[in-house]
C-alpha cells in the first residue's frame, strides 16, 4: 500500500506538466533594521510553490512569466511583489501578524532571531499541515532540540511531551498567548485539543525561561501555538486524510477575506475516526473553528473574536501493562498492539477505559495603537470543558485472588478456562460473557431499601447489606471546569527603550466526581461512598461522549469534590536595543494564587476549607550581542518563585492546608550562539536549571487491579544539557538538510517520601524513594535528529528524517523494589533506537485550482521499541528478558510503521 501511494505521488507529479519557467533569486529583510529574515516564505502566488530564505534572507524559486510572490513572517506584514531577479522584499514588522493570518497582537509574545536572549525553534504552518497527518499534536515538536513526545498508551489524544527532561505539567502551553495547563495540576490533556492540527498556524518553541511575560514563567520551556483567526485573503478548502487502521479525517475551510468596512470571518470544521493503530482503541471527534476580525479602515483599533474546541472520545489502553503481556498475545514474538482492556459488548467494540471531553475556547482579542508611543492590548477568554475518563468498578476482572469468577491478572497463565473464560483470541475481553457472569452471581435485592427490586452491586468489601459486589460495572472519573480569564499590556517605545506593565487574571472552578456509565447487566449500584448519607441505589447512567449529559447535576458516587483557584498577576520588562548590536532585557512578575476545596462526601464537618493565598514571584533577564552581521551570543538567568499544584495544599484528598506548605524554586542560567551564513545556520546553547521543593502526585497500579495515588514530598532535581541546531541549503538545488543534537544530564539530587492512597483517595501507607544521583526517567537524555528535504522538480518534493533516542530511562514508582531500596540500582536505562520517517508532496492543478497530494510513512522500517516505562525493574541472571529488559516491567510500546495520506483542494 505504502509503496502504490509513492509511485503514484511520483506519476502524478511527473505528469503535471512541464511549463516554460526560469529561477529567480532575491532577498527578504527588515524593513526597519536592514537585517535579512532567515526562514521568511516565499510562495508564487496563486499556487502552493514555496520556499523558506536562507540564514542570509536569500532565496532561489521557480516562476513563469507573470508571476507575483508573496512574501510572510513571523510578526511582520506580508507583502506582495513581482517575480523579478535580484529583488530585495522589505517587510514591514508588526506585532498583530504572524505569516497571512491575524493573530493576538502584543498578548503574543515572539522570541525573535538575533535579538531575544532566549533558545527557541519555529515550527511554520507548511510543516505542520504537510507533516502531521494522523499524528498527535505534540508529535510535530519531536525534532526540537530538548523535546521528547510519545504516543504513551495509543489512544487519539493520550500523548504527551517533555521539554529538556520537564514534564507538560511544567512547561507553559499558550495558545494565542493564553495560558491552557489545568489551573489545578498543571497538566495539558492533548485530547482536548485534537483540533489544534486543522487550526494551528505556527508554533514556536521557546526552551528555558522563554519570553513570556506571563506572571511566573515555566520550568522546562514556552511552547507557544498561533491559531489562525480572521484571515485576511478570502478562499476556501477541503482536504481528506485517510490514514492506516481505518483513519479518515475531512477537514472544510472558509476565509471571508476583509471586505471594504473591515470585517472578516473565517470557519473550519473537521470530523475524525478511526480504529485506533492499539487494539480497541477507536475514537471519533468534531474539530470547530469560527473567528471574526474588525479593523475599521484608518481606525488604531482592531478586534478579533473566535471560538474554538475539539469534542472527541477515544478507547485507551490500561496503565500498566508488562513486557510479558505483550509477548503472551503475540503469534511471533511481541504484539505491541494488545490492549488488556479491549474486548466487544453487543457486536460492538468496548473498552473499560474510554476518555471523552469537550472543551471550547472563546477569545476577545482588543488591540488599541493609542499613539506613536503606547500600545494597549487585551484578551479576555472562557472556557467550559466537561467529560473525564471511565474504568472498572466492583470486581476487577483481573483479580485472580478470588475464584468466584474466571477472572486473572496473571497474564503468564491462559486466559481460557474450558469455555467459561472470558477474554477470547487475542485475550480480547467478551463483555457479554460478564454481563451473563454479573446477573449469575446476583439476586433480587432483598435489604432494608425494600422499595428496590433487582440485581445491586455495592461499593465496599464483598459482600454488605446483602448486596453482591464480585461483580464489575463502569464507572468514569469525571474533571470538568469552568475558566475565566483576562491578559492586558501597555507598552511603550521611546528611543532605545521599550518597557511594559500587565495584568494576568484567571478564575478556575473544577468539578471532581464519579458517576455510572454502564451497569453491565445489573439494575442498579449501590453507593456508600458518600458519608453524609447511608447510602443510595443509583439507577441511571450517563453517556461517556463529550456532547451528552456528564452528570455534573445527577448522582454521584465514590467522591464528589471542588476546587476553587483564583490569581492574579502583575509583570513588567524593560528592554534596551542599541545600534542592531546590543539587546538587554530583565523581566519581573508577582501573583497571588488562591486555593479552597469544597468536598461534599468525605468532610460532612467542614465541607468548605478555609482559602489559602499564596504569594510567588519570578525575575529574569538576558542579553543578545551581534558579533557581526553573521554572529551572536545570548545569556539569560532567572529565579522563580512558584506555587504549588492543588494538591500540595490539601494534601490527602482532605480539606486540611499542608503545615508544610512551600513554593517550588526553580533557578535557571543559559549560553548560546547563533551563526547565520549565506547556506548555513548554526544554533548552539548550554543550560543548567535547578528545581527544589517540588510536590508531586502519581497514579499507578496498586497491585489488585485498582488504580492508586502516590504523593511525594520535597523533589529536587539537576537539569544540565546542551543544545545544537544546524540547517544546511546544499549546493544541489532544492535539496536542504537538518540536524539536531541534545545532550543532557538531568537528575535528582536528594531521597523523598511519598503517602500512598486507594482509588477511593483512603490513606493506606508511606514509602521512601531513594533517588540521590539517579537520572530522571521519561525522556531521551540524547537526541540526534537528521532532516533531508529535496524539490525534484517544481510540483514534486521528497523529505526523510531519522530520529536516534539514546539514554532514556524508567519513570519511578513508590511499587518499585529497585527504588525503595537505599543500595538500588539506580534508574533502568532502557535500549536505545531510531526511527526513520519519510514524506512525500506532489502538487497539481485541478479542475483550474491549486491541489496537493501528500503522504507520510512514519517509523517506516517497522522498528520495535520502548518509547517508556513506568517500572524500574533491574534484570538479574535469572530474569526472563527482551532487549535485556525484565519483562516484569510495565512499559509502553511505541508504534510501528503508520502512514498517512492527504489530498487538499484550494478553491
Amino acid at each position: 500500500m505504502i509503496r502504490y501511494l509513492l509511485s503514484l505521488m511520483l506519476m502524478l507529479g511527473m505528469s503535471a506538466g512541464v511549463y516554460a519557467q526560469s529561477t529567480i533569486s532575491g532577498t527578504v529583510k527588515d524593513a526597519d533594521t536592514d537585517e535579512p529574515l532567515a526562514a521568511a516564505t516565499v510562495v508564487v502566488k496563486g499556487t502552493q510553490r514555496g520556499v523558506s530564505t536562507g540564514f542570509d534572507g536569500s532565496f532561489r524559486i521557480r516562476v513563469e512569466q507573470g508571476d507575483s510572490l508573496q512574501v510572510s513572517f513571523v510578526g511582520y506584514e506580508p507583502l506582495t511583489v513581482p517575480a523579478t531577479d535580484g529583488i530585495i522584499v522589505e517587510l514591514v514588522p508588526q506585532s498583530n501578524v504572524l505569516g497571512e493570518v491575524v493573530v493576538s497582537s502584543g498578548i503574543v509574545d515572539i522570541a525573535k532571531v538575533r535579538e531575544t536572549p532566549v533558545a527557541s525553534t519555529l515550527i511554520s504552518p507548511a510543516e505542520i499541515s504537510l507533516k502531521v497527518g494522523n499524528q498527535e499534536f505534540p508529535e510535530i515538536m519531536n525534532t526540537t532540540p530538548g523535546v521528547y513526545a510519545t504516543k504513551q498508551g495509543g489512544g487519539y489524544g493520550d500523548s504527551r511531551i517533555t521539554i529538556r527532561g520537564f514534564d507538560q505539567r511544567n512547561t507553559s502551553f499558550l495558545i494565542n498567548g493564553q495560558p491552557v495547563n489545568d489551573m489545578e495540576n498543571g497538566w495539558v490533556y492533548w485530547s482536548n485539543w485534537q483540533g489544534l492540527t486543522d487550526v494551528a498556524s505556527g508554533i514556536q518553541i521557546q526552551r528555558g525561561l522563554g519570553a513570556s511575560r506571563l506572571a511566573v514563567p515555566s520550568v522546562g520551556g514556552t511552547v507557544s501555538i498561533f491559531t489562525k483567526t480572521a484571515q485576511v485573503d478570502p478562499g476556501a478548502s477541503v482536504a481528506q486524510t485517510l490514514g492506516n487502521d481505518g483513519y479518515t479525517k475531512t477537514a472544510v475551510s472558509w476565509n471571508s477575506g476583509k471586505n471594504e468596512k473591515g470585517w472578516a470571518t473565517s470557519l473550519l470544521l473537521s470530523y475524525w475516526a478511526g480504529n485506533g493503530y492499539v487494539y480497541n482503541t477507536a475514537g471519533e471527534g468534531w474539530t470547530y473553528f469560527a473567528a471574526v476580525g474588525y479593523e475599521p479602515e484608518g481606525s488604531n483599533h482592531q478586534f478579533n473574536l473566535s471560538i474554538m474546541g475539539a469534542a472527541q472520545w477515544h478507547h485507551q489502553r490500561d496503565v500498566e501493562v508488562s513486557i510479558r503481556d505483550y509477548q503472551n498475545f503475540g503469534e511471533s514474538g511481541i504484539d505491541t498492539r494488545w490492549n488488556t482492556n479491549g474486548g466487544s459488548l453487543n457486536g460492538e467494540e468496548f473498552n473499560m477505559r474510554r476518555n471523552f471531553y469537550n472543551k471550547p475556547l472563546a477569545t476577545f482579542n482588543w488591540d488599541w495603537d493609542i499613539n506613536e508611543i503606547f500600545t494597549l492590548n487585551t484578551s479576555l477568554y472562557a472556557s467550559a470543558g466537561r467529560g473525564g475518563g471511565t474504568g472498572p468498578r466492583g470486581q476487577n476482572f483481573f483479580d485472580s485472588q478470588l475464584d468466584i469468577l474466571p477472572y486473572q491478572r496473571d497474564l503468564t497463565e491462559h486466559y481460557l478456562e474450558n469455555g467459561n473464560g472470558v477474554r477470547g483470541p487475542g485475550g480480547r475481553i467478551d463483555f457479554d460473557r460478564i454481563v451473563e457472569l454479573n446477573r449469575e452471581y446476583t439476586s433480587g435485592y432483598t435489604g432494608e431499601l425494600s422499595d428496590f427490586e433487582g440485581r445491586l452491586i455495592g461499593s465496599n468489601g464483598y459482600s454488605e447489606n446483602g448486596v453482591n459486589n464480585v461483580v464489575l460495572i463502569r464507572r468514569a472519573s469525571m474533571n470538568s471546569h469552568n475558566w475565566f480569564g483576562a491578559i492586558s499590556n501597555l507598552e511603550a517605545e521611546f528611543g532605545d527603550f521599550r518597557a511594559s506593565i500587565g495584568v494576568d487574571l484567571r478564575d478556575y472552578t473544577g468539578y471532581h466526581y464519579r458517576v455510572v456509565t454502564d451497569l453491565m447487566g445489573l439494575d442498579g449500584y449501590f453507593s456508600t461512598g458518600n458519608e453524609n448519607s447511608a447510602g443510595q441505589i443509583i439507577e441511571s447512567t450517563i453517556d461517556p461522549t463529550p456532547f451528552n449529559d456528564t452528570g455534573i447535576a445527577g448522582p454521584k458516587i465514590d467522591y464528589y469534590n471542588i476546587g476553587y483557584v483564583g490569581w492574579q498577576g502583575l509583570n513588567g520588562m524593560l528592554e534596551y536595543s542599541h545600534d542592531d548590536k546590543l539587546t538587554a532585557v530583565i523581566q519581573g512578575g508577582l501573583s497571588n494564587k488562591s486555593y479552597q476545596r469544597e468536598d461534599f462526601f468525605d468532610q460532612p464537618t467542614f465541607p468548605l476549607s478555609e482559602e489559602v493565598d499564596v504569594l510567588g514571584g519570578y525575575v529574569k533577564g538576558g542579553a543578545n550581542y551581534n558579533l557581526t552581521d553573521k554572529q551572536n551570543v545570548f545569556f539569560n538567568t532567572g529565579f522563580i518563585s512558584r506555587q504549588p499544584n492543588f494538591d500540595a495544599v490539601f494534601p490527602g484528598f482532605a480539606n486540611a492546608k499542608n503545615p508544610n506548605l512551600q513554593n517550588e524554586e526553580i533557578f535557571s542560567f543559559e549560553l548560546g550562539y547563533g551563526y547565520i551564513g549565506n547556506d548555513f545556520r548554526l544554533n548552539v546553547n548550554a543550560y543548567s536549571t535547578t528545581w527544589s521543593n517540588r510536590f508531586e502526585s502519581v497514579s499507578f497500579d496498586i497491585g489488585d487491579g485498582t488504580e492508586g495515588t502516590a504523593q511525594f514530598d520535597d523533589i529536587d532535581s539537576r537539569h544540565n544539557g546542551i543544545e545544537i541546531e544546524t540547517e544546511y541549503r546544499t549546493p544541489v538545488e532544492g535539496l536542504k538538510v537538518t540536524g539536531m543534537l541534545s545532550v543532557g544530564d538531568w537528575r535528582y539530587t536528594k531521597d523523598f517520601t511519598s503517602t500512598i492512597f486507594d482509588e477511593d483517595q483512603n490513606e493506606i501507607g508511606q514509602g521512601t524513594l531513594y533517588l540521590k544521583d539517579a537520572k530522571v526517567g521519561d525522556a531521551g537524555q540524547f537526541v540526534l535528529n537528521l532532516g533531508a528535504d529535496y524539490q525534484i522538480i517544481r510540483q514534486v518534493s521528497v523529505d526523510a528524517n531519522y530520529r536516534y533516542v539514546d539514554n532514556l530511562y524508567a519513570d519511578y514508582s513508590i511499587t518499585d523494589s529497585d527504588f525503595t531500596n537505599p543500595d538500588n540500582d539506580g534508574a533502568l536505562k532502557l535500549p536505545s533506537y531510531g526511527l526513520l520517517d519519510l514524506g512525500t508532496t506532489v502538487r497539481f492543478d485541478l479542475f483550474g485550482r491549486d491541489a496537493s497530494f501528500r503522504v507520510n510513512v512514519n517509523n517506516a522500517l517497522n522498528t520495535t521499541y520502548i518509547a517508556e516505562s513506568n517500572s524500574n525493574i533491574h534484570a538479574t541472571s535469572s530474569s526472563q528478558t527482551w532487549n535485556g529488559i525484565d519483562t516484569r516491567n510495565y512499559v509502553w510500546f511505541g508504534f510501528g510503521t503508520t502512514w498517512n495520506a492527504t489530498l487538499k483542494y484550494n478553491f
